[in-house]
């Protein structure tokens, strides 16, 4: 199957230029505008390299566009790149095993999108990213995608009813927005960006003195403080709920039988899809926050997984209340179940991880013992703060293994559920200090595979335990052993 060699739609070179502005819009304020009546030299020659900047941009945007090709060659994808040095980077479609679909503000000017395939290795090759292309040809792809991975898609009328066939299970309404903002703390924003702008500005204008004098002013009309800060306040809850909304509006989750789909994005429109084969592990976190208001964020560890900062792309909507979220995942992942009543851990435990070598107070210690002695009651702080976050560790640390799935919640300030099924294990290391050996307990990990692997692990499990979660991962081995003999 040839469909011949592809460049990309002419307004890669508007998007690229776009993309280099916006990254570059602190300097151009900073030395077009707050540095207008500026002669300093490197005031000039900040504006001349800005310039060249641009002009290079400019140049090897537009030999990107038109010397970078792609091409669906049988059942591979090729991508020839490079503008003085050459690439060709293969892939075969099997390979692939996620899809994003990302459309800004400027994608949409020009009603294009950008696509972004997965292949679950490291390296050059882990993605493959269509930067601008049509809808259409977006569509052409995953559709030859799908074929070849034995999805059953002929044609367009069977890729319809496939979409017609799948399941909503969420959809965010203005009432969730309101409360992922205030969840989210994102409201909070406009203070500190306010504190940057007046120490920016104070940097370059005389503004201490008439600020002072205005604030003194304030104090004496104290009423008026009031107004200002209610005033601040109402335009930093509305600019988090525009920024919210323009993150998690639209936000839908649905599945078929093989995929879940995640929509979101108002303005800036995300799509991806996770196989549900593919997924190896689920994490269920909540802050302290979202413990009080009942809220929970479903993780996704699956391979090939996009590798993001904050692998938003393998979350399920995070401020999501816990009995919906746990509903949604089992609609969708019906072998992913959550277990409440878990085991603990005895007292000795705690009092092991009490014993722990406090590191962070030590250097604090050291630290203000030898720059700043009258701040040494900081360590004190420090080593209190240390002490309750351990002893919440110790109390929320739980676990329950149970047929072949293994469930591990832990965590102070920010819970973590982690749920996972023994086939889906790569690897259990136990291991333990000498500490540890004379309080009769270990530390296990368990690995999955993620990119990059994902580990987690469970401090404080005693040394019978221990022994005995190994065994049963050892009979995963065993068992697969056997299927080919017994086939």
């Amino acid at each position: 199957m040839i469909h011949g060699v592809k460049k990309y739609h002419p307004a890669f070179i508007a998007v690229e230029l776009i993309s280099f502005i916006k990254g570059s819009i602190g300097f151009l304020i900073f030395l077009f505008v707050f540095k207008a009546s500026s002669t300093s030299n490197w005031v000039i020659g900040g504006r001349y390299l800005l310039l060249i900047a641009f002009i290079w941009t400019m140049i090897s945007t537009f030999l990107k566009w038109h010397l970078h090709r792609y091409e669906i060659a049988g059942d591979s994808l090729v991508f020839y790149e490079g503008v003085f040095v050459k690439k060709q980077r293969t892939v075969t479609l099997d390979r692939i095993h996620n899809q994003k679909s990302n459309t800004t503000f400027v994608h949409q000017w020009f009603g294009l999108t950008s696509l972004t395939l997965e292949t679950g290795t490291t390296g050059e090759n882990a993605s493959f990213i269509f930067p601008v292309i049509t809808e259409t040809e977006k569509i052409r792809i995953l559709s030859i995608l799908e074929q070849t991975q034995d999805f059953l898609l002929e044609d367009d009328e069977k890729n319809i009813e496939k979409q017609i066939n799948r399941t909503i299970h969420f959809r965010s309404t203005k009432k969730d927005l309101i409360k992922a903002s205030f969840t989210s703390l994102s409201f909070l924003a406009i203070f500190p960006l306010l504190s940057a702008i007046y120490f920016n500005l104070a940097d370059f204008f005389e503004i201490e003195d008439s600020a002072e004098n205005a604030f003194d002013y304030l104090l004496m009309h104290w009423w008026m403080l009031i107004i200002l800060l209610v005033i601040a306040l109402g335009l930093s809850v509305i600019i988090g709920f525009i920024k919210t909304s323009m993150k998690y509006g639209n936000y839908v989750i649905s599945d078929d039988i093989e995929r879940i789909y995640i929509e979101k994005g108002v303005g800036n429109f995300i799509s991806y899809s996770i196989p549900k084969h593919r997924v190896q592990a689920v994490i269920v976190e909540q802050s302290i926050i979202k413990r009080i208001l009942g809220l929970a964020s479903i993780k996704l560890i699956s391979a090939g997984a996009f590798e993001e900062e904050n692998q938003e792309t393998s979350s399920l909507y995070p401020f999501m209340p816990k009995q919906d979220a746990y509903r949604v995942l089992q609609a969708m992942l019906p072998n992913y179940l959550i277990e409440e009543h878990m085991e603990r851990f005895p007292i000795k435990v705690l009092w092991l991880k009490l014993l722990q070598p406090y590191y962070l107070t030590i250097i604090a210690l050291t630290g203000f013992g030898i720059f700043k002695t009258e701040w040494l009651w900081v360590a004190a702080i420090v080593f209190g703060l240390t002490i309750l976050t351990r002893m919440l560790d110790y109390w929320f640390t739980s676990y329950i293994r149970h047929g072949n799935t293994v469930q591990i919640r832990k965590g102070g300030l920010t819970n973590e559920t982690f749920v996972t099924h023994r086939e889906r294990i790569q690897q259990i290391t136990v291991k333990h200090s000498w500490l540890q050996r004379k309080f009769g307990v270990a530390t296990l990990t368990f690995t999955n595979k993620a990119k990059p692997l994902h580990e987690s692990e469970l401090f404080g499990v005693s040394s019978t335990e221990a022994g005995s979660f190994y065994s049963w991962y050892q009979n995963k081995k065993r068992k697969s052993n056997d299927q080919p003999r017994q086939a």
